[in-house]
């Protein structure tokens, strides 16, 4: 009777889980189509003057990688770099100078804003200096982009057409991380399908949308915008930056678009599992704005969706529930239908698909991980920094 019982709740959790993939099939903005790329566009008569604000702690060694791209960029309009070194400690600003001088390109500006004030996240008080620099050129537009990322020689200018063309205040890529080891393989591609599952790039070009998002690697934003919203000063505090600057815009009533990159790559390596889970826990309890429940929520929400369909497959192959089977199996084979144009847009075998919710176990340990470093004073980190609550003084050890 017991055994019964049993098998009858796990059959009914596993067709809410069954419900839960087919509802984000259909109804949740298609995150899972990966042909959301830069919307239609057309050369301006006038192309306006863009500065490049690049942040930069300790990036000595994938500069060589990236500045050079950005140098290279072949923009009609006046366009000039400025990296700014955020108290490094690798020569970072020394090599950014050197770069200019072997490669020549856009002009580039090195500077250093100094240790941030109480209050605010390092890379924002980086981007605040270094937007701060540019207002001096008075440009229509302003790029945020990692000092990770390499660009197309193009992307300058086609991100000035996109936002032209479409009236768009922000324009925004998912710039393409490399997936080279095994963990990367594993873990990346599914971090830009959970990240496009929270946030339909659909939804958030879409006016009057609630949804905002944005992808720090590489952000065109309107200068003028960027006054109205209060940026960066008015999202000081966030650790998901780019997130919240979409917000802000949106909240000012600018129009936000984002999509996935073609040619806007990151170089940076993550070899580990141990890089990759540093990557993502210092900042996934913050995503859930520290709040226990939604941590408790979030991890409930993992299992359902992710974990029970190969669990009820099992289960319900041993307990003889071929009901039970069916649906796990429908549930999984939907899940991984979802997750295929992710791997085929990051050019990885389809056989990982089924392996997805061994990389959702993996983000669910993740972000407990963050919560537990949250509760034990070490918060979320960038580049050395740690904050243990939202407005926490930089802890720089």
């Amino acid at each position: 009777m017991g055994q019964t019982a049993a098998v009858s709740a796990i059959l009914w959790i596993t067709a809410v889980s069954l419900a839960a993939w087919c509802w984000l099939l259909l109804c949740q903005g298609f995150f899972w189509r990966t042909d959301v790329r830069l919307p239609p566009r057309r050369d301006p008569d006038e192309w306006p003057s863009v500065c490049v604000v690049v942040p930069a702690r300790d990036e000595a060694a994938v500069l060589p990688a990236s500045l050079p791209s950005l140098l290279a960029q072949d923009y009609p309009g006046r366009a000039e770099v400025f990296l700014v070194d955020d108290g490094s400690t690798d020569g970072t600003g020394e090599l950014a100078r050197e770069l200019s001088r072997r490669h020549g390109g856009l002009p580039l500006t090195v500077g250093s804003p100094g240790e941030p004030p109480a209050g605010w996240t390092g890379k924002l008080w980086a981007v605040r200096y270094g937007m701060g620099l540019a207002h001096a050129r008075e440009p229509e537009y302003l790029v945020l982009t990692d000092a990770d990322i390499a660009h197309a020689p193009d992307s300058l200018r086609e991100l000035v057409a996109a936002a032209r063309s479409g009236g768009y205040d922000v324009v925004s890529q998912m710039a393409r991380l490399r997936v080279e080891s095994l963990w990367e393989r594993l873990v990346v591609p599914a971090f830009v399908y959970f990240f496009a599952q929270l946030y339909p790039f659909r939804r958030i070009g879409r006016r009057g949308s609630r949804t905002a998002a944005a992808a720090g690697g590489c952000v065109l934003l309107r200068a003028g915008t960027a006054e109205q919203a209060r940026l960066p000063d008015a999202i000081r505090h966030a650790v998901i930056d780019d997130v919240a600057l979409a917000r802000a815009v949106k909240g000012a009533g600018g129009h936000v678009w984002l999509g996935l990159a073609d040619r806007v790559d990151s170089v940076r390596p993550y070899p580990r599992l141990h890089d990759l889970w540093r990557m993502v826990s210092r900042s996934a309890y913050a995503q859930l704005r520290h709040n226990p429940l939604l941590l408790l929520g979030t991890v409930a929400g993992l299992a359902l969706v992710y974990l029970v369909p190969p669990a009820a497959l099992v289960v319900g192959a041993a307990a003889g529930s071929a009901a039970t089977a069916v649906l796990g199996a429908l549930a999984w084979a939907v899940m991984t239908g979802t997750y295929v144009p992710m791997l085929r847009y990051y050019r990885q075998p389809l056989w990982l698909a089924p392996l997805l919710p061994f990389t959702a176990f993996l983000y669910l340990l993740m972000t407990v991980d963050s919560a537990v470093q949250h509760y034990r004073g070490r918060g979320a980190a960038w580049k050395g920094r740690t904050y243990a609550r939202p407005g926490a003084v930089p802890d720089e050890g």
